[in-house]
């Protein structure tokens, strides 16, 4: 379902990552207008609401319960257990956190299947006010966080050269995560490519004094330091042998 118009697609975002609970009509005002909501705000609001409404019961006529609940003091969305993408990739994301000795391989396979449903800007690029923003803010947390714990536990099992594009793509777009950028250093290290590994943290200490006027953190230089002495701390631990009793 296409929902155009920037009101209408910035009051579903509002709506939906407050799912089944109620959000004030002041804060939607808010959302939709900021500072200058015109005159007759709640009228304008309720006129946004129904004709949204109208399109969800055109998406799904079947459905007999409401997908709006309409109250004094605001409004409700129901999902009543429909999925929505950010949900499933946050509850995959908190799994993974909660279970850290999972087998790397089954902690992979559930990273990466939760970042498939990343498919493009938070909201698909809606900007909306404090709702959306406080959101989409927290989302891109998540995301990052699934990305670290993704490379290392590719790391982890010794597949530095299969990430090492994935890793150089990442650490451009993401141009000040420096945990990224010393997975890709590691990984390019291992790969035997010493001189690409230091290069990545040149530039990266490069932006940051660009950008914040700050050196890398001592993680990062540590890394570097590593690298340049040749420590066998950057090597991929061997795999536990199996017991046998």
């Amino acid at each position: 379902m296409e929902i155009s118009g920037t009101f209408q697609r910035t009051l579903l975002a509002a709506l939906l990552v407050n799912h089944d609970r109620l959000v004030l009509t002041e804060s939607l005002i808010g959302e939709l207008w900021e500072h200058n909501p015109p005159r007759n705000a709640e009228n304008a609001l309720q006129a946004h609401i129904s004709r949204l409404r109208r399109r969800l019961r055109g998406v799904d006529p079947a459905r007999k319960s409401p997908r709006f609940l309409s109250m004094p003091s605001g409004y409700r969305l129901c999902l009543n257990g429909d999925a929505f993408d950010a949900d499933v990739f946050t509850h995959a994301l908190l799994d993974v956190r909660a279970n850290p000795s999972n087998n790397p391989l089954e902690m992979i396979g559930k990273l990466r299947t939760a970042l498939t449903l990343w498919r493009g800007p938070t909201f698909g690029g809606t900007l909306g006010g404090f709702i959306c923003q406080a959101a989409a803010v927290r989302y891109k947390e998540y995301r990052a966080a699934a990305l670290e714990r993704l490379y290392e536990a590719e790391l982890m099992i010794g597949r530095h050269n299969e990430i090492v594009a994935e890793l150089s793509e990442l650490v451009e777009s993401e141009s000040l995560n420096e945990r990224l950028c010393q997975q890709l250093m590691v990984a390019l290290y291992r790969c035997g490519r010493q001189r690409d590994a230091l290069a990545v943290y040149q530039r990266m200490r490069a932006r940051l004094m660009d950008e914040l006027g700050v050196e890398p953190s001592p993680v990062l230089q540590k890394c570097q330091m590593a690298i340049l002495a040749h420590d066998a701390v950057l090597q991929p631990r061997p795999a536990p042998v199996p017991s046998l009793t």
